[in-house]
């Protein structure tokens, strides 16, 4: 099924480079991160009913473990809990209407199952940025779709990128390995799967992040994570299962946690909701 949904997907998106602009790939080879402009992305933003699960089951213990941790900050994060299907970062204030105008046809409404807690790192080592996430089980027809989709919509969105993602610049860039290293440079970050002769890699791992940090991670700090998650998954260990009804256009900051919404689509019509106006529109299939 996944095959076929992209064998004929992805030749519509790899057709869908408009707007599209010379990409700087120079702050790779620095020591530091690149500097941090506008970072806009593709997410599915969580139901509103999973929102308020994890807010009465583990929101309270999660912030208990932050303060007691150290990490304050990281307590006060905001964010729109979401499920990435790519970033790309450009400065120009426009990028949101070009990305909503190359958008690939969408996959319709998604049944999943978010489940299993865990750390993670950009870069194994790199000691920083790091997250708390919430998996995503990988199987099933909803899974499959949702997969499919970010393929060609990645294929679609990652042109209108200026440069790489700054979070996976300087010091991450340098931990990775070349395969890591090779999406950077193709795509503007790693992690997302792609075509290849023919075939479709298997990078990418969906996920909902609970816990954004650029903090140092250290031993005492992945200990405190480690055994945050590992309790989680014993409040929850069915996880949650929900469905995915529409896809938002969103800008981030650095570490990948939403600001704002700035255009929903629904999956299953195309209409679109200009959040910030209250405007409706049609999407233009591709």
């Amino acid at each position: 099924m996944l095959k076929a949904i992209l064998t004929s997907a992805f030749l519509v998106a790899g057709t869908l480079v408009a707007g599209a602009q010379a990409i700087d790939n120079s702050a790779l080879d620095k020591s530091d991160f690149r500097a941090h402009a506008r970072t806009f992305g593709l997410v599915y933003t969580l139901p509103q009913s999973v929102n308020d699960k994890l807010a009465s089951t583990i929101g309270g213990m999660l912030r208990e473990d932050l303060l007691k941790a150290g990490l304050a900050t990281e307590a006060l994060m905001f964010n729109i809990p979401h499920v990435t299907v790519v970033h790309i970062h450009n400065a120009d204030p426009t990028t949101p209407e070009k990305m909503l105008k190359v958008l690939p046809s969408l996959p319709g409404r998604i049944d999943l199952t978010l489940k299993t807690f865990y750390t993670t790192e950009a870069a194994k080592d790199a000691g920083r940025p790091w997250w708390l996430d919430l998996g995503i089980v990988k199987e099933g027809k909803g899974y499959e779709k949702m997969m499919a989709f970010n393929v060609t919509a990645t294929a679609a969105l990652a042109p209108l990128r200026d440069g790489p993602l700054p979070r996976v610049t300087g010091p991450v860039y340098a931990k990775m390995g070349d395969a890591a290293k090779s999406l950077v440079k193709t795509m503007g970050v790693s992690g997302v799967n792609i075509m290849q002769d023919g075939k479709v890699t298997s990078v990418h791992n969906p996920h909902n992040t609970l816990v954004y940090s650029m903090a140092s991670f250290t031993p005492a700090i992945q200990a405190a994570m480690n055994e945050t998650a590992k309790n989680f998954n014993q409040v929850l260990p069915e996880g949650i299962e929900t469905a995915f009804t529409t896809v938002s256009i969103v800008e981030l900051a650095f570490a990948g946690n939403v600001l704002r919404e700035i255009y929903r689509i629904d999956l299953e019509n195309g209409s679109v909701l200009e959040v910030a106006t209250g405007k409706a529109m049609k999407l233009a299939q591709n």
